[in-house]
């Protein structure tokens, strides 16, 4: 993390050490993200670490709550501190002041950050969504907001706006992904985080989902009502793909391997037979570490290309 760190240009020790403890989270609870991540520049990795940091560790407040605490205050706290700090550039948290240092790095706007942390409160008192157009006002503060954050830290090759789709569309596949694989351990929460409408025209409703969670089987009902939602979240992945082009050449391999790497959690989801109950959808380490390898050698020649046209450029205007 050092010298990510020092490409970053971050020198100040507490904001390294705020940074390093980003890094941490996202080492801990997001496998394949992190992975992904290592084929970006070492001066891109801190601001990525400081997102997903951001997102977990507030995303945990509602999850991992104990019991007899009181989560929404410390939500209220945490989003009070953050904006504080978006307002002063600096934050005293050991979270928030990376975040803060990256937002104010990469004119990250402030209603993103609103937008997730709206989404949080709804994970607080919402336990299901009656059509699509509930669960996407969901998801835009959850996951989509995730993408548009990140896209001044991975850079584009033309407007951001012409990107900025694609990237909220990525985020919005990946949680939808994530729907699909946790329905139980969403249903253990108390959550349904599929809409409602559409379930039921397949004849299927919480009580459904439940039996199949305590019976580790997934009913016929269901399991034609998991394929809709797969085929609608794959259609999202195949939109978002067409984005990969509007990166800057050095992340396009960090993007593609996260949109393989998590599609092919569907897949697995797929050949199991929507068996989602009875276990988890994973990807293996040996395809994920020949994924990894393949984006690394692809980020690399990247690099070299930039490098080149670098010196390309200098030397022109030595010049001209």
């Amino acid at each position: 993390m050092t010298g990510a760190l020092d490409a970053a240009g971050i020198t100040e020790p507490r904001l390294r050490e705020a940074y390093v403890r980003c890094r941490r989270l996202n080492a801990e609870h997001g496998r394949t993200y992190y992975l992904a991540t290592r084929l970006l520049t070492k001066a891109q990795r801190p601001a990525v670490h400081a997102l997903y940091g951001f997102a977990r560790f507030a995303d945990d407040i509602v999850d991992s709550a104990p019991p007899g605490s009181d989560p929404a205050g410390r939500l209220e706290a945490l989003s009070a501190e953050l904006f504080a700090g978006l307002d002063s550039g600096r934050s005293d948290d050991p979270v928030l002041a990376a975040v803060v240092d990256t937002a104010g790095r990469y004119g990250i706007r402030r209603d993103l950050f609103t937008a997730f942390l709206d989404s949080m409160r709804m994970d607080l008192t919402v336990t299901g969504y009656a059509d699509r157009a509930a669960l996407d006002r969901y998801v835009y503060g959850s996951a989509e907001v995730i993408g548009l954050q990140m896209l001044p830290v991975l850079g584009t090759v033309g407007e951001p706006a012409e990107a900025a789709p694609y990237a909220a569309a990525l985020g919005k596949a990946f949680q939808l992904t994530n729907f699909l694989r946790d329905v139980a351990e969403d249903l253990d929460r108390g959550r349904v985080y599929l809409p409602a409408d559409e379930l039921a025209a397949f004849g299927v409703d919480r009580d459904l989902l439940l039996w199949c969670h305590r019976n580790g089987r997934t009913d016929p009902r269901v399991r034609e009502a998991l394929a809709a939602q797969h085929a609608t979240t794959r259609e999202i992945y195949a939109y978002a793909r067409d984005g990969i082009d509007r990166l800057h050449p050095v992340s396009r391999p960090c993007i593609a391997t996260a949109l393989v790497l998590y599609s092919e959690i569907l897949d697995r989801i797929e050949a199991a037979g929507f068996a989602v109950f009875a276990h988890r959808a994973r990807v293996g380490r040996a395809r994920r570490a020949r994924l990894a390898l393949s984006g690394l050698a692809r980020a690399m020649w990247a690099r070299r290309g930039r490098r080149a046209a670098d010196l390309t450029a200098a030397a022109t205007e030595r010049w001209a």
